[in-house]
């Protein structure tokens, strides 16, 4: 049986991580805390990270405790349903750390017994040892960064593993326990092709994973590929080539019983990350650590970004260690409810909009984007009943995503 988002979204509202009241007055559900420390830095990443030798990691986590108190003091948590510790790479923690840093997880925050606790990590960064800390620490899924399985572009882009470690890693995972692991793969990468892609995703299919995010490759500011970029020396696939590649992992990821529930994620029934749900239904969530973003009460909030400012900013008596924070407008939060809902392949209902905008109708708000992307064959509507019904988009929208989504701009 397929995964049906709709269906998800009925249970989460039933458990409590969908409030019926509207959007900016829910206490986020959902958790999100950002370790900013990686053994290297790749050449496409643009996420706020630092080599870990040499970084103050022990005053980080004691300036992250303090920003979790300062947090459930201003903003009191309801039950946690979701975590999620991103990066950098959480598990470049050494396993003292690592269980300091979950110790404090739960002391500020009440985490629910069935709560998806995810932590990403890179493959040859988690020994028995470091799992061990995890597991007894609440982590209960695993998101490994494996990228591809060539081990030239590995190379190529960055990655200090190899494709043997991104297997022996699953290995230990698995025999720590671990059952819910996903990874990622990217493609559109420097001169890779077709048949490698292929490679790679047979190689991850026979690893029988219950998920797969599946990215290409973006060129962003502040990295060594965009500087090649600039320069012309960035030797990227065509784009003809590029979306053969995106249809060659639809075509294999589906026809090996795995669900696209989002245009980047594959899942068996089940698995669907409940944490990146939040994002993609625009609920509200907490963002702790340097650069983390969180979302609650109508604003939206970016923290400090370097590890030492961040510290300094913590350690201060100044309040919460914020570079940024503004204000939700409802056409704000109504434009982005359109644009994260329809990367959902089960698309928006015209309920939930409703529920987070006091009653509000899609058709009120964005009926002529809405048929001019039915017109284009990029959008269809789904459903009879007000509770059922809603839009997503077509096949032909699928790798047009982009497009439809600015068009709610």
């Amino acid at each position: 049986m397929a995964l049906n988002v709709n269906e998800v979204q009925a249970q989460a509202q039933r458990q409590g991580d969908a409030p019926s009241a509207p959007l900016h007055s829910w206490t986020p559900r959902a958790l999100y805390i950002h370790i900013p420390f990686c053994t290297n830095k790749c050449f496409y990443c643009d996420f706020n990270s630092y080599i870990v030798e040499g970084q103050p990691v022990d005053a980080y986590l004691d300036a992250l405790e303090r920003e979790m108190e300062r947090t459930v003091r201003e903003l009191p948590p309801e039950t946690i349903r979701k975590v999620f510790v991103g990066g950098g790479t959480p598990t470049v923690l050494t396993p003292p750390q690592m269980t300091r840093f979950l110790a404090s997880v739960a002391r500020h925050f009440p985490v629910a017994a069935d709560a998806e606790f995810t932590m990403e990590a890179n493959p040859g960064t988690t020994d028995p040892a470091k799992l061990a800390a995890m597991r007894e620490g609440g982590v209960n899924r695993i998101s490994f960064g494996a990228q591809s399985f060539d081990n030239e572009l590995l190379a190529a882009i960055g990655r200090i593993h190899e494709a043997d470690d991104v297997v022996r890693s699953i290995e230990n995972a698995r025999t720590a326990g671990f059952t819910n692991l996903s990874i990622d793969l990217m493609f559109g990468l420097p001169r890779q092709t077709l048949q490698q892609l292929a490679d790679s995703v047979t190689r991850a299919l026979e690893l029988d994973l219950p998920h797969y995010s599946l990215y290409s490759l973006k060129v962003e500011e502040n990295t060594l590929f965009h500087r090649l970029y600039e320069r012309g020396e960035l030797p990227l696939p065509e784009e003809e080539v590029e979306v053969a590649m995106f249809e060659h992992l639809r075509e294999r990821l589906g026809g090996a019983g795995y669900r696209q529930y989002e245009i980047s994620n594959f899942a068996k029934p089940g698995f669907g990350s409940r944490h990146n749900t939040t994002y993609w239904h625009n609920e509200p969530y907490y963002g702790l650590g340097a650069g983390a973003h969180g979302y609650a009460l109508g604003q939206r909030h970016m923290n400090i970004k370097g590890v030492q400012a961040y510290i300094d900013a913590a350690n201060a008596d100044a309040g919460l260690p914020r570079k940024d924070t503004h204000e939700v407008t409802v056409r704000e939060a109504m434009e982005d409810f359109m644009m994260v809902g329809l990367r959902l392949l089960e698309g928006v209902r015209e309920a939930d909009f409703s529920r987070q905008f006091g009653g509000a109708s899609l058709s009120d708000v964005f009926g002529p984007v809405l048929a001019k992307l039915q017109e284009q064959g990029l959008l269809e509507r789904f459903g009879v009943s007000d509770e059922d019904a809603g839009y997503r988009l077509t096949e032909r929208g699928i790798p047009l995503g982009n497009e439809v989504f600015g068009a709610f701009l």
